[in-house]
């Protein structure tokens, strides 16, 4: 039997164990978070620390994190064409989303198709800030305020975006941001009030937590979206539902361990990706890495090898015991053309194999995945050689 070797900690990392601990701990505990008796008070407690954890790894007020049980329902919260300032009623007209989001907020959550506005990103997969200065600039005052949403670090690319440049262009037109932070959280320092947002999203499992625990952290709580959960009057009104405290507490074990020694721990990460890279370009000169010559986080390879469909460099990967994704691991298993190649303006139709690292990654592993790239690489020379088309 083949000793597997997991490369796809973008689409989940495993579970940590100091997660699992903290998870243990919590399904020990019989209070529930809202109830005032000790055992409520317990539990409340390790909700709270829960959330200071979390709002330690951006840096952010631990009063401004919200608990939801997905990254995509904190994205659908945020999303919202209806906001409050206290009392008052604030009306958002459009949402700006970068064409590479996750499709979480590439969706654009509660706005109606026609108010959600695609900002392009160049060939490099960056966002293109003229152009969205450009859109700014057009957007109908009458309507609204506007809302842009562009993430920190591409999921499939891993390259980083210029959130600081965005939030500028954003301040002068009096308009929100909301940046997805799910796939830089724990690979990159975060600093919320540097980067200048109005509301970050984080998901646990991308960060060695449970499947099942997301948060929103806002800048502050005087504009809030309405609710997308209402209930019992959870996480301040935000959020309803009793919280669930396990995960949570995972969450928050997950997000101490990603903000300790978290420089050091990822440039060894870097490390092993670029060892990584060598390796495959030295296995196949035409190799392409989407987004090389850019700042990425350290952990993600996205590439493409001409002639070899993503689904069949996945099939193989996968037969040889490598388990990567082709693209990004949001459709319920489903493998297509990568809508971020599309955005890129680059022929998605062989689409991009994605190889994401972490903490658990060794050097060892990273030769024998070089060694099977090598066995594709050369099975896809040699069909062409004998006239075979793309596999």
């Amino acid at each position: 039997m083949i000793d597997r070797i997991y490369m796809d900690w973008n689409a989940t990392a495993p579970l940590l164990e100091e997660a699992r601990d903290a998870m243990l701990a919590a399904l020990s505990m019989p209070g529930n978070p809202s109830s005032v008796h000790g055992e409520g008070r317990a539990a409340r407690t390790l909700v709270e620390k829960a959330r200071r954890q979390v709002a330690g790894l951006v840096g952010a007020d631990p009063a401004h994190v919200i608990f939801t049980a997905t990254a995509t329902e904190a994205a659908n919260f945020v999303l919202s064409p209806r906001y409050r300032m206290g009392r008052s009623l604030l009306t958002i007209g459009r949402v700006y989303v970068s064409a590479i989001e996750h499709p979480a907020v590439r969706q654009g959550g509660r706005f109606a198709p026609d108010c959600i506005v695609e900002i392009p990103v160049t060939r490099a997969g960056v966002v293109d800030l003229d152009a969205l200065g450009a859109l700014l600039a057009d957007h109908p005052a009458e309507l609204g305020m506007p809302l842009v949403a562009v993430m920190l670090a591409n999921n499939e690319t891993g390259i980083i975006q210029p959130v600081e440049a965005v939030a500028k262009l954003v301040r002068q037109k009096g308009g929100l941001l909301l940046v997805d932070a799910v796939q830089a959280a724990g690979r990159i320092a975060i600093d919320m009030a540097a980067l200048d947002v109005d509301f970050l999203i984080l998901s646990a499992h991308k960060l060695g937590g449970p499947k099942g625990a997301g948060a929103v952290i806002a800048r502050g709580e005087a504009l809030m979206p309405e609710p997308l959960v209402k209930g019992g009057g959870q996480e301040k009104g935000h959020r309803g539902g009793t919280e669930n405290l396990a995960a949570i507490a995972g969450f928050g074990a997950a997000a101490e361990y990603a903000t300790n020694d978290l420089i050091n721990r990822n440039l060894e990460i870097a490390a092993l990706r670029d060892a990584l890279e060598k390796g495959m370009r030295s296995m196949a000169d035409d190799l392409v890495i989407h987004g090389a010559g850019e700042r990425r986080i350290g952990n993600t390879s996205f590439f493409t090898l001409p002639r070899l469909k993503a689904e069949t460099g996945q099939i193989a990967f996968d037969l040889e015991g490598v388990a990567l994704s082709a693209g990004a691991a949001c459709s319920s298993g489903k493998v297509g053309q990568s809508h971020v190649l599309t955005a890129m303006g680059l022929d998605a139709g062989v689409g991009g194999l994605r190889l994401s690292i972490g903490t658990a990654t060794t050097l060892a592993e990273i030769e024998r995945v070089v060694a099977v790239f090598g066995k594709i690489a050369g099975r896809r020379q040699a069909s062409a050689a004998a006239g075979g088309r793309a596999a």
